[in-house]
């Protein structure tokens, strides 16, 4: 038994504590699949979705710090408790998404490792096993060092991983995983590569031939000789592949203009998902960095969900001498974890990426 709680207490610890550092490099994406769940097509407790950011930098802190307490053996009983306390939820939460077919990715692991929910509810069933172990072997479980120095881990690793939190809020995530990470083109990844797999799709057929009902099953041709279709049913046997962008647009009023922008060699694009959200001290910060840009040959242009009327509120009362077009919101709040943020572009290749607090880094 001992041998096997230590096992279970370096895997589940380990996991824990990378599992939360991942979601804790990029807090405010976690928000926005925390926001996804308290939706009202999810858990319907939207009250909760204006405060997603503070649960999300709750949780993934305290999933760390619990890791690193199971490892060191810091308050054991508190520690395992609160373990299985956390899985239990997370396995109703990702039971329930999977079942229902509410969200197509739980988020466990950001956008480092996406799993479907049925992969994120199995891994949960795991943890869960691994866990209970833990719990009814809880006196093995024993510490690594003194009392002061448990003590002194704890702190250190509850102060560091604050510090983490707050520097990537106020900056960008230290670690990339999306599509629209420095160096990516964006039009290559709006392409399939040529082994892309296509999805395989079971086509159920019922119809009647003769005044007699019949079913067949192929991949969509149907039957050829019928008297009536009564219905048909899908059953997906194989995903197919999908591009690594699949919603990113520029567009106006009237057209789309994204092959236009994407192909410019100096492009500097300024992205908010929502005016009315946008921090003012951000926005005071654009027309120098406009001007700036524009001095030295790019193209200044916006991309946000907001409706006309506000982008014309937003020119007139920062002086900003750029147009803002429109992109989905969720594809925004993707491509840059800040409002507003800027990313400089040649030829559809992200070559810059900043915060607003971090404008002033830019190199034109």
């Amino acid at each position: 038994m001992k041998i096997l709680v230590t096992i279970c207490r370096l895997l589940v610890g380990a996991l824990f504590i990378f599992s939360g550092l991942i979601k804790l490099n990029d807090p405010l994406g976690f928000s926005y699949k925390l926001q996804e769940y308290f939706s009202y097509d999810v858990l319907d407790i939207p009250s909760l979705m204006p405060y997603a950011l503070g649960i999300s930098v709750f949780v993934v802190v305290f999933e760390v710090i619990l890791g690193v307490f199971l490892l060191i053996g810091y308050k054991p009983k508190f520690t395992v408790w609160s373990l299985l306390g956390m899985i239990v939820f997370f396995t109703f939460l990702t039971f329930y998404a999977a079942y229902f077919d509410k969200v197509k990715d739980c988020g466990c692991f950001g956008d480092f490792l996406k799993l479907t929910p049925w992969q994120s509810f199995g891994k949960d069933v795991i943890l869960l096993v691994l866990i209970l172990v833990l719990f009814f072997g809880k006196r093995h479980i024993k510490p690594v060092a003194g009392k002061f120095g448990l003590t002194l881990a704890a702190l250190l690793s509850f102060i560091a991983c604050l510090w983490f939190g707050y520097h990537v809020l106020m900056h960008l995530p230290t670690f990339d995983f999306r599509a629209y990470k420095i160096g990516d083109n964006i039009q290559e990844n709006m392409e399939l590569p040529a082994d892309a797999k296509d999805a395989i799709i079971d086509y159920k057929w019922k119809y009647t031939l003769n005044g007699e009902e019949k079913t067949l099953t192929d991949r969509g041709r149907g039957p050829q000789e019928y008297d009536k279709i009564i219905g048909v049913e899908t059953e997906v046997v194989q995903e197919g592949d999908v591009p690594k962008i699949q919603d990113f647009t520029i567009e106006s009023e009237t057209e789309d203009l994204t092959e236009h922008f994407l192909n410019m060699d100096k492009l500097v694009m300024v992205v908010s998902y929502n005016l009315d959200k946008a921090e003012t001290d951000g926005m005071a910060k654009l027309k120098t960095m406009a001007e700036q840009a524009k001095k030295s040959g790019y193209t200044v242009m916006g991309l946000t969900a907001s409706g006309e009327d506000k982008k014309q509120e937003v020119k007139s009362t920062y002086g900003l001498d750029f147009d803002f077009y429109l992109c989905d919101e969720k594809v925004l709040k993707t491509i840059v974890r800040a409002n507003p943020g800027v990313v400089v572009l040649e030829k559809g290749t992200v070559l810059q990426k900043v915060h607003w607090n971090d404008i002033d880094e830019l190199e034109f």
